[in-house]
Parts: structure tokens; C-alpha cells; sequence
């Protein structure tokens, strides 16, 4: 299952090439992850500790300009992989039917106490295994 959230596009996320700065795109994402990692436990009334992570590694490719501020992107991201301490996530981005970027992140557990990483734990690796799209691989 992928997860679906949308972005807005601010005006002064244009830079002085007239389309969105390529930096915004990992706030997309970021903020697109932290939806997903985030108020799904919220509405169930639990707590997530997914949102003791890290990013390890971030990389974006950039398909086609966005040049239009005041209006929301799709972001659609999905877990490729599970490890130990980390998984992988991938992102689409795009608006009315055109993609604008792929980006992939790795990210990492932490421990809040000891600021190093952690296994994942059992309900953190079901949930992971909501998003994990077999069709990715």
C-alpha cells in the first residue's frame, strides 16, 4: 500500500530560476513522511515512535520543473525495505498527472536516550509492513 498526502506549494518556495528550489523537495517529502509516521497513530489515539528516526541518506531525481506556486503536489510514499535499525522509503512526487520527482530515503531508529541507533521494534515493523509495496521490488 502506498500512502497518499499532499504538499503545498509556496510562493516563495520559487527560486530565481522560476521553479520550485530542488531543496523544497525534501521538505515534500519530510513533511509528507511525517504525516505518515505521525497522525496515523494520533487518530488511533496511540504513540508512534517512528518518529524517533533519522535520516541516514536522501536522494532526489528530478524529472520535470515545478513552476507554479499557490497549489499542493501528491507525494505518495511506500517502504522498499526493512533492516535491523533502518528501512528504506520511497517517494513519488507529482501534480495533475505529471511526475516531478523521485526521492529516496533511508532512514534510522533511534534511541532518544542514548542518540544511537536501535532495532526497529515488532509493531514498528507491522506497520512498516502496511506500506511495503511487493510490487517495488
Amino acid at each position: 500500500m502506498k500512502y497518499h498526502n499532499q504538499q503545498f506549494v509556496r510562493w516563495d518556495d520559487i527560486d530565481a530560476f522560476s521553479h520550485v528550489n530542488n531543496a523544497k523537495y525534501l521538505i515534500y517529502a519530510q513533511e509528507a513522511r511525517f504525516h505518515w509516521s505521525f497522525y496515523h497513530f494520533v487518530e488511533k489515539n496511540e504513540e508512534s515512535s517512528l518518529v524517533e528516526m533519522v535520516v541516514g541518506r536522501a536522494e532526489v531525481d528530478f524529472i520535470a520543473p515545478i513552476y507554479e506556486g499557490g497549489t499542493f503536489v501528491d507525494v505518495h510514499l511506500w517502504v522498499e525495505s526493512v533492516g535491523n535499525s533502518s528501512f528504506v522509503l520511497a517517494y513519488e512526487i507529482s501534480a495533475k498527472g505529471q511526475l516531478h520527482a523521485r526521492v529516496r530515503t533511508v532512514q534510522v531508529a533511534i534511541s532518544m536516550e542514548t542518540k544511537k541507533s536501535r532495532p526497529l521494534t515488532d509493531l514498528e515493523r507491522e506497520f512498516l509492513a502496511m506500506y511495503t509495496d511487493e510490487s517495488a521490488k
